[in-house]
C-alpha cells in the first residue's frame, strides 16, 4: 500500500490557529511534514530556523494529531544560505520516499503565487498540488504584531507556543 504524505511548507514564523486550521483537514494523510523555511524565497524576515524548529515541536505536541511531524530537509539540502526551492524539496522527499505519494499543499497566498514559483509546471507534472485555504483567519503576521503591542497572543496560537515565545522573548522588539 502507498503512503500518501502531505508536504506543508510554511515559514511558521510562528505557527498559529490557521496552521492548525489546515492540518485538520489533512487527517486523511498518512504522514503530514510540517515543513519550515529554512531561507525565505522571497527575502522573508524570519525568527532563526531552530526557535522555529523549537515551536513546531511544541505546536505539533499541542495538535495531539497523530499523523504531524516536522521535516527539516530544507536545512540539510541549503546551501552556503541560497534558497531552497520547493522543487527540490519535494525532489528530495520523493527520493526518500520513493513508494510513497507526495502532495504538496499551499495557503491561499501561496497558491496564488504558484506561477512564481521555481519550476511551478515541473512540479504540478510531477506531484499533486492541494490549495488548502485557513478556515481561522489568524496570520504568524498577527501574532507577532501583537507581541510588538504587548497584546495577548493566547487565542492565536497553542499554549505549547505561547510558552516558549513569552519565556524566550521572541517577536520583542528588544530580544535582538
Amino acid at each position: 500500500m502507498t503512503n500518501k504524505i502531505a508536504v506543508f511548507g510554511s515559514a511558521f514564523n510562528p505557527p498559529s490557529l490557521g496552521h492548525q486550521s489546515v492540518l485538520e483537514r489533512l487527517s486523511h494523510f498518512d504522514l503530514v511534514l510540517l515543513l519550515p523555511s529554512y531561507s525565505h524565497a522571497w527575502g522573508k524576515v524570519m525568527l532563526e530556523y531552530e526557535s522555529r524548529c523549537k515551536l513546531i515541536h511544541a505546536f505539533i505536541a499541542d495538535l495531539k494529531q497523530p499523523n504531524l511531524s516536522l521535516c527539516r530537509l530544507e536545512e540539510d539540502i541549503a546551501k552556503n544560505d541560497q534558497v531552497v526551492t520547493t522543487y527540490d524539496v519535494l525532489e528530495s522527499l520523493q527520493a526518500k520516499y520513493p513508494d510513497s505519494e507526495l502532495t504538496f499543499v499551499v495557503g491561499p497566498d501561496n497558491f496564488l503565487n504558484f506561477s512564481k514559483f521555481y519550476r511551478a509546471n515541473d512540479i504540478l507534472a510531477k506531484w499533486p498540488v492541494l490549495a488548502c485555504p485557513e478556515t481561522v483567519p489568524i496570520r504568524s503576521t498577527t501574532i507577532r504584531d501583537n507581541i510588538v503591542k504587548n497584546g495577548s497572543i493566547s487565542h492565536l496560537t497553542t499554549p505549547g507556543v505561547v510558552k516558549i515565545i513569552t519565556e524566550e522573548q521572541f517577536y520583542a522588539q528588544n530580544s535582538g
